[in-house]
């Protein structure tokens, strides 16, 4: 959902954008990289890191997120590593989650930088690279079972619910493998980037409820966060109860995860992966904690007056007109704050006969 307080945030860059294939610099050994999508949310940032291979000294660069696995994606990497490497290597890829956009290119990158002499390793957190596993496989999302899940939410049209049945590659279709091996990031740990005699340690930051286990980037010499997916300017990140794991509660995980965010530095560069860079991460995350505040209030009083299904809060929560593909996601969140109110015990859930659940006062 847009946000309509914008302008309390600042973008130093203003409005530029790095071309498709190409870079923009955004701090000394940080380029910004952006990448097309075929959706609604039409782009990804992602960054180079200037960096030293620590065992053998070989200077080069990291990438921090990959892009979906697409003809026009790979070509655009190949321009930017022809053009915008300054001759040197890649010589890790990190990723941030597990979401498409993050890894869906990490096994052709990872495969295309790495030699006998050395294996250019997908960096991230343990539980989103087993989940891009699983998922990657078909063994975690399933059209079948999130069509049932939507059902048993009050979705009926039997239109969608069959496009939703029949989604059986989406996964996979932008994520066909995920590579084998990899080093694991974890809450709290420090990584050690940049070229010789200018290394700095860029500490990782463990978000949950947007994905598993998303882990962001900050470096307090550079005053930078690489925020990911856990804070964008303009939209709110989506937070979605999936099929798998139905009586989740990823909301409040998420509002714990980026109030945590408070701690660093006010003047904190964030650079997000959809949007501009901006500093205002304080405002940003108090705007965001706001914003639910105001759409749990709305749900609140939805089913104060009658008992509602979550399809039937959706349109309390979003207001547009929304394709196949938004209300998905748009059902995996409204779930998410009817869970949050449940299970914060300030709604109830009962299951009817026909099995479909209904929330209520």
């Amino acid at each position: 959902m847009a946000n309509d307080r914008e302008s309390e945030l600042h973008y130093p860059l203003g409005d530029a954008l790095p071309d498709l294939g190409a870079t923009l610099d955004v701090a000394p050994g940080v380029r910004w990289v952006r990448m097309a999508l075929p959706f609604a949310l039409d782009h990804v940032n992602l960054w180079l890191l200037r960096d030293r291979d620590a065992d053998d000294g070989t200077e080069g660069w990291s990438i921090v997120d990959c892009g979906i696995t697409s003809d026009a994606t790979k070509a655009a990497w190949e321009q930017v590593f022809a053009e915008h490497l300054d001759g040197l290597p890649v010589l890790r890829v990190i990723s941030t989650h597990m979401h498409p956009d993050h890894v869906g290119l990490a096994h052709w990158l990872t495969r295309r930088w790495s030699s006998e002499r050395r294996e250019c390793r997908l960096w991230m957190s343990a539980t989103d690279w087993n989940g891009a596993r699983l998922a990657s496989a078909g063994a975690m999302v399933s059209g079948a079972t999130s069509a049932d899940f939507f059902a048993s939410h009050g979705m009926t049209d039997p239109a969608s619910l069959e496009k939703v049945r029949g989604r059986t590659t989406y996964y996979s279709g932008l994520v066909p493998e995920v590579p084998r091996r990899y080093r694991r990031l974890l809450d709290g740990q420090r990584i050690a980037v940049g070229p010789a005699g200018a290394r700095s340690e860029w500490s990782c930051i463990a978000g949950y409820g947007h994905s598993p286990e998303h882990i962001s980037l900050h470096s307090p010499q550079h005053g930078l966060l690489i925020s990911g997916d856990m804070v964008l300017p303009r939209i709110s990140t989506n937070v979605s109860v999936m099929d798998f794991e139905p009586e989740a509660n990823p909301l409040a995980l998420y509002l714990d995860s980026i109030a945590k965010l408070r701690a660093l530095p006010a003047d904190t560069l964030v650079l997000p992966s959809h949007g501009k860079p901006f500093t205002g991460l304080h405002q940003r995350v108090q705007q965001l904690v706001d914003h639910h505040d105001l759409r749990y209030a709305e749900v609140l009083a939805a089913c104060a007056a009658a008992p509602r299904t979550a399809a039937e809060v959706l349109p309390v929560l979003f207001k547009r007109e929304l394709d196949l593909h938004q209300t998905t996601f748009a059902m995996g969140e409204t779930i998410a704050h009817l869970n949050a109110l449940w299970m914060d015990g300030r709604l109830r859930r009962e299951v009817g006969d026909e099995g479909v659940i209904r929330f209520m006062c």
